[in-house]
């Protein structure tokens, strides 16, 4: 009998985890998300640069098959907007960070026209992801 009951407090011993075993598995889990996190946020601010710069050169071309159809290139206060009544895009897209692309005209360094983005923080200048992004590049 005391060797059954032996043999039974063993198996009831050896069936789960220790609480000590759980805490190490859930802070081995942590450190894991925490290398994931950081290894992946860069990647998504590239991401978004790049959707910036796409996009940037979609709204070139359409600005240049305005002015070869028009003769001259949207006024300021039309903008991007004159490419969509005109049909040259089928709508203007959002920034990353859910602004709207930026028209205007005379553009930086003797060029006909800028379009640009604010960045992630959505005003003028910044660094890193808060830079403007634009065609001056």
């Amino acid at each position: 009998m005391r060797k059954k009951l032996k043999q039974l407090a063993k198996r009831r011993r050896e069936e789960g985890f220790t609480l000590v075993e759980l805490m190490v598995v859930i802070v081995i889990i942590g450190l894991l998300a925490t290398v994931v996190v950081i290894n992946v946020a860069p990647a998504t601010d590239k991401a978004a640069t790049t959707k910036v710069e796409a996009d940037i050169s979609t709204l070139e071309q359409g600005v240049e098959m305005y002015r070869l159809s028009k003769m001259n290139y949207p006024g300021g206060s039309d903008g991007l907007q004159a490419l969509v009544s005109e049909g040259f895009i089928k709508r203007l897209p959002d920034d990353p960070w859910g602004n709207a692309y930026r028209y205007a005209t005379p553009g930086r360094g003797g060029q006909p026209f800028d379009i640009y983005s604010l960045g992630a923080d959505g005003r003028e200048g910044g660094e890193g992801e808060d830079a403007d992004i634009g065609n001056w590049k």
